[in-house]
């Protein structure tokens, strides 16, 4: 078997006296532009830290708009991070330009193949990653979904050494300092989630776990979970508080442990998880993000809470909060990265109903169920164009908590989410402007 330094240095290095030449002067403009950053940056105020609104992009259905008419939408959501479980070239050629922030899949399909050879690695990242930087952001990778929790144990041998690959093809590259390579995990990697602090990975994954997790320490990559507060609702909904799922007034569980009181259901699952990271001894090196979560507006019978009014309120108290840059009652000072699931309905989704009616929009572009979105007007046929014209300006528009946005006094019924987006926009310019110059050079490298 061809090692992976072997297979990415050759697909990627620049043999010949004139590209090393073109290469070189590559560089010397990089590092103009590196000092005109380093000193017009500092002066524009750049927003620290804080998290904004992620959205899960699906399209297992047969009726979506185009990719155009979903970026109209985005916008008027404020979402400057969209999650795809594929590399959709009309998708991230769509979106040249945004601003966005992407996070694409690869196949739990194509794990096998990455992990057999790592040619296949660098021929993935050629096809579904250098066509489209820098005019399209992608910060992440992520290699399967949710393979650690299925049946295959083939797949299971398989993930790490694919991230491993595609990981050697990306710095083959110089792109792992803006793509960084994970996976997305439910919480059935738990073997408990309460109470939080207790919280630790399955026995029988370990194996699996512990050297994934110091893949992402080493790399500084994320660890990203699956959440849904809705599925412990509705298998128990007599005993489980609808208000602490949905993130309304309740009177809190506490942590007999830690002594810290959580007030939903979500802060808990992740604190469940940074546990169990923690009990591996990984905890203060890797970040957790939420890649999944939220509540459908509709469901079988058997469905309890799949209402309109549930998903408004959940999404609407999450966006809100995501706003905020609030973080975990264990780790308060970090903002906490979430995308929210999903952009559309999608109706080819196997299942229950339920699966199908996760979207904050329907595919014709109106919303599923009245969260106040002032969202552009989109309409027509959707056979392979856009339609419609673009339509009010505003951001998305969410119900407040019972006493009002800053949690006191009397509450207007709404709180915009435009307002935690406007801190970033002149910083993102210049990120743009630094990113395009540093990913040509990348790119120009790994094409010779």
């Amino acid at each position: 078997m061809a090692t992976i330094s072997n297979v990415v240095t050759n697909t990627c290095a620049s043999p010949t006296p004139l590209l090393r030449r073109r290469a070189t002067a590559m560089a010397l403009r990089v590092q103009l532009v590196l000092a005109v950053v380093a000193v017009v940056v500092p002066a524009l105020g750049v927003a620290a830290g804080g998290a904004t609104l992620g959205v899960n992009y699906g399209q297992v259905a047969d009726n979506l708009p185009p990719p155009q008419a979903a970026a109209m939408l985005l916008r008027a959501l404020n979402a400057t991070k969209v999650k795809l479980y594929d590399a959709d070239a009309r998708v991230l050629s769509a979106f040249a330009g945004s601003g966005a922030d992407f996070t694409v899949g690869l196949p739990d399909r194509l794990v096998p193949r990455l992990a057999a050879d790592p040619s296949a690695a660098a021929a993935w990242v050629r096809a579904n990653i250098l066509p489209h930087i820098p005019a399209t952001s992608i910060t992440a990778v992520t290699v399967g979904n949710e393979v650690l929790t299925g049946n295959d144990s083939a797949m299971l041998r398989s993930l790490l050494p694919a991230m491993q690959s595609l990981h050697a093809a990306l710095a083959a590259c110089n792109l792992t300092s803006r793509v960084a390579v994970t996976t997305a995990h439910s919480l059935a990697v738990l073997s408990s989630s309460f109470p939080p602090s207790a919280a630790a990975f399955r026995r029988e994954l370990l194996p699996y776990m512990a050297p994934l997790l110091a893949f992402l320490a080493k790399t500084g990559s994320p660890f990203l979970i699956n959440a849904y507060p809705y599925f412990a609702y509705k298998g128990d909904p007599e005993h489980v508080d609808l208000n602490y799922v949905l993130f309304e007034a309740n009177a809190g569980v506490g942590d007999p442990a830690t002594g810290l009181r959580y007030d939903n259901m979500l802060h808990a699952q992740v604190d469940a998880v940074r546990a169990a990271i923690c009990r591996a001894n990984y905890g203060k090196a890797v970040e957790i993000r939420v890649s999944e979560t939220g509540w459908p507006s509709q469901g079988d019978g058997d469905e309890a809470g799949a209402t309109p009014e549930n998903a408004a309120r959940y999404n609407g108290n999450l966006m809100r909060l995501v706003a905020q840059g609030k973080g975990t009652p264990a780790a308060p000072g970090e903002a906490l990265q979430v995308y929210v699931f999903a952009l559309f309905n999608e109706d080819m989704k196997p299942g229950p109903a339920s699966e199908r009616h996760y979207g904050l929009f329907k595919p014709d572009g109106t919303p599923a169920y009245d969260v106040g979105v002032k969202a552009p007007t989109i309409g027509g046929s959707w056979k392979g164009r856009a339609n419609g014209t673009s339509g009010g300006a505003g951001g998305l528009v969410v119900a407040e908590g019972p006493g009002g946005a800053d949690g006191a006094g009397q509450g207007t019924g709404f709180y915009t989410v435009s307002a935690a987006t406007h801190k970033v926009k002149r910083w993102r310019c210049w990120e743009s402007l630094f990113a395009t110059v540093v990913l040509v050079m990348a790119s120009g490298l790994c094409w010779s």
